[in-house]
């Protein structure tokens, strides 16, 4: 990764702007700043995909001054117009009324579902190895296909936090050479429900009280379990949800699912059905219960400042795309799964999930609303080689998507937007309509003409393999009737098989989750009913779950499922690289000891591609000149995940508790907010390392140079060699699993 510019020295992410300001206001005309070297727009294409010219600092500001919409040159935009300096305001201001009018109008609709999201460009690159199942162009070896991705919560409005346990989108825009493919998934395989039409249902169950708009961005309320204790088909969506899935660390360290089966189709014509997932390079990992909480407070754009900043870096998020391939047969089911029914995953031990290409997130927006915002996804963006299948929830997804962009975004020309316009030749024959950006010629928008020549013409047989064809899949015969069949009927069997396949702590965790949801609902009936639904899920968990409620758990009314575990399941036992990662180093700058080896620990936290972060008394630099990137007063341990104390710092002179509440604590000679960050970091099960005088501060704090994922020495470079090790495990779990889990 390039986490090392050509100087040799590392980048610590933030910078607002590519240029550093002066201090004061400038005043001699200059040509507007070039976007950093972490942006990139869309790709420049005509509204009908043909390629340009035009870099992506032609189609933002021009010129070096400020000018009305059509060109005209201000000297005023901080007055209006008036009769007289005290008024009143003239209606002849033509540029308060653009001015005012354009404002009024800069927001759109945002998104029912996914309205707070976050987004970047990249490259993927297909390894050549899913031809025997797929003719897909982007997926043939070496090809480079550009994409948009973007993440997103979904319960919560644009104005949530980041760090809520909820449902997160993982939406995929594949620019390839036979037109735009979106893969439209979560971080979740299953879904709450099995069909379409239920969809506003759950949304609204989960959404806030319409009442009072409350809740925000949670289900820990009444509507949310009253459906799902009702509609246990979304248990083992809702399973996932308390478990620690439902709270990543990150989006760099969060799978993507396409959650549907889709059918494919290889030259030959031969089909198969295939379950779509992304794999992360670093690893499956999450936030702790707490940590997301100060999260929310601390720093609610989490998720969006971590991916923005890991690309500014150059420590490139990288995910594979992997393929679960399963034979097409009429009853579309594989070892009794019904691949139909997207409550449902195939565990990865029955089909193993086999990469066949590498998405690599190599740039951030220019701009969030015209790329981020704009950016419109459609189930139904295929291409040559893939198609739908009839499962229930993704047939009514095909209508869904494009309904929805018909209101957010103007009108039938939303593929007409920059980050919307596919990079192949476009003719379409549509016309007109709310924002039509291209000026169509001819005369014959209809099909068969001659005035233009019969173009455009039909892909012939000749170009085939180039078409999109819908795959003559048989349909089941039968009456019209509203229904499901009865492999849809189990809603149990799979919640239980994720469950039996957790480590003791994530279970214990998803207990916790439970007993705070479902204490948070008003109504002692919804909770009964819940744990009648866990009964039937495992009578252990909602034994445990009962017993924080204060509540009687209830008899299983269904025959337990005896799946075997499913070690994919898990996020923990694996070990994963440390890109990416934030290293807190604590730093008492009257102590030249500690700073002695400073710049080597920093050297070598930026060469692990990580990123080091000095955390000292106040801001600036360090007596050596090293920048000081968080202070006592400012930070968290929830920014890092370990911490590294290189020195013994007293207490500073804002360690007040009028000051800062963080402060009031006992008295002790290291200032308070460095022993509650540290406190917090061992309570979070991360790395915690010291050397110098920062081993008799971890004594002082009461933490055993013994305790697991704790590392002390005299040399900073084997201690940070060691801390970095553990952050591949990504914590210390068994720290806490002596004496009870944490």
């Amino acid at each position: 990764m390039a986490w090392v510019e050509a100087s040799g020295g590392g980048r610590i992410p933030g910078a607002p702007a590519s240029r550093t300001p002066p201090v004061d206001e400038p005043v001699k005309p200059s040509d507007p700043f070039p976007p950093k070297l972490d942006q990139r727009g869309p790709e420049r294409r005509t509204a009908t995909g043909a390629e340009t010219l035009v870099t992506p600092a032609d189609v933002a500001q021009q010129g070096r001054h400020l000018t009305t919409s059509t060109g005209a040159r201000l000297q005023d935009s901080d007055h209006s117009l008036k009769a007289g300096e005290r008024g009143p305001t003239l209606l002849q201001d033509h540029h308060l009324r653009e001015k005012i009018t354009h404002f009024d109008h800069e927001r759109i609709p945002e998104r029912v579902v996914h309205a707070r999201g976050a987004g970047a460009h990249g490259v993927f690159v297909g390894y050549g190895n899913a031809k025997p199942v797929c003719k897909a162009a982007f997926l043939a070896r070496h090809v480079e296909t550009p994409v948009f991705v973007r993440f997103s919560t979904v319960l919560g409005s644009r104005g949530s936090a980041d760090t809520v346990r909820d449902t997160r989108g993982f939406a995929t825009k594949f620019y390839t050479s036979e037109g735009n493919f979106d893969l439209v998934g979560n971080n979740i395989p299953v879904f709450f429900i099995q069909d379409g039409i239920k969809f506003p249902d759950v949304i609204h169950a989960g959404k806030p009280h319409p009442d009072r708009e409350i809740p925000q961005a949670q289900s820990a309320h009444d509507t949310f379990w009253d459906f799902v204790s009702l509609h246990t088909e979304a248990q083992h969506h809702t399973m996932w949800n308390m478990s620690d899935r439902g709270i990543p660390r990150s989006y760099r360290m969060m799978e993507g699912f396409g959650v549907h089966t889709f059918r494919t189709v290889n030259a030959q014509g031969e089909t198969a059905l295939v379950k779509l997932h992304w794999k992360p390079r670093l690893g499956v990992h999450s936030l702790t219960w707490e940590e997301a909480q100060l999260l929310g407070g601390v720093d609610p754009d989490f998720h969006r400042r971590d991916l923005a900043d890991a690309i500014e870096s150059g420590a490139f998020p990288q995910w594979e795309l992997g393929m679960q391939v399963f034979p097409d047969t009429p009853e579309q089911t594989f070892e009794g799964i019904d691949l139909l029914d997207p409550t449902k995953l195939v565990p990865e031990e029955l089909a193993p999930v086999q990469a066949v290409g590498l998405l690599t997130l190599t740039a951030n927006p220019t701009n969030y609303f015209a790329e981020t915002e704009q950016v419109a996804f459609h189930v139904g963006n295929m291409v040559p080689g893939i198609d739908v299948t009839d499962d229930p929830l993704m047939q009514a997804r095909l209508f869904s998507y494009v309904d929805t962009q018909l209101l957010r975004l103007g009108g039938p020309n939303h593929n007409q937007i920059p980050i919307n316009r596919p990079h192949v030749p476009v003719n379409d024959m549509f016309r007109d309509g709310f924002h039509q950006h291209a000026v169509h010629a001819g005369a014959a928008p209809y099909k068969p003409n001659s005035l233009d020549g019969g173009c455009p013409f039909f892909a012939g047989s000749a170009t085939r393999d180039h078409a999109f064809v819908d795959i003559p899949a048989p349909v089941a015969a039968g009456v019209k009737e509203r229904g499901a069949p009865p492999s849809f009927d189990d809603h149990f069997s799979q919640a239980r098989l994720f469950w039996v396949s957790m480590t003791p702590v994530e279970q214990e965790h998803i207990v916790l989750a439970y007993t705070f949801e479902l204490s948070r609902c008003y109504e002692t009936a919804i909770r009964e009913r819940q744990l009648q639904a866990l009964a039937n899920v495992d009578p252990e968990l909602c034994a445990r779950v009962a017993a924080g409620l204060g509540l009687t758990a209830p008899e299983p009314t269904v025959p337990l499922a005896e799946p075997a575990p499913s070690a994919a399941l898990s996020q923990l036992g694996g070990t994963w690289s440390a890109e990416g990662r934030t290293v807190g180093i604590v730093v008492a700058e009257e102590a030249d000891e500690g700073l002695a080896g400073l710049s080597g620990v920093i050297d070598a936290v930026f060469a692990a591609g990580a990123v080091p972060l000095v955390v000292a008394a106040h801001c600036g630099e360090l007596s050596d000149g090293t920048p000081i990137q968080r202070t006592f007063g400012a930070t968290r341990s929830v920014e890092f995940d370990a911490v590294l104390m290189l020195g013994s710092p007293p207490p500073a002179p804002d360690a007040l508790p009028v000051r800062d509440t963080k402060a009031a604590a006992p008295a002790v000679s290291l200032d308070p907010r460095v022993v509650l960050l540290v406190q917090e970091c061992f309570r979070h099960a991360k790395a915690v390392g010291a050397s110098g005088d920062g081993v008799s501060a971890l004594a002082e704090i009461g933490l055993a140079d013994d305790e697991a994922g704790v590392v002390t020495g005299t040399d900073p470079a084997g201690v940070v060699a060691e801390l970095l090790e553990l952050l591949g495990a990504h914590r210390a779990w068994e720290r806490f699993t002596a004496g009870g889990i944490a």
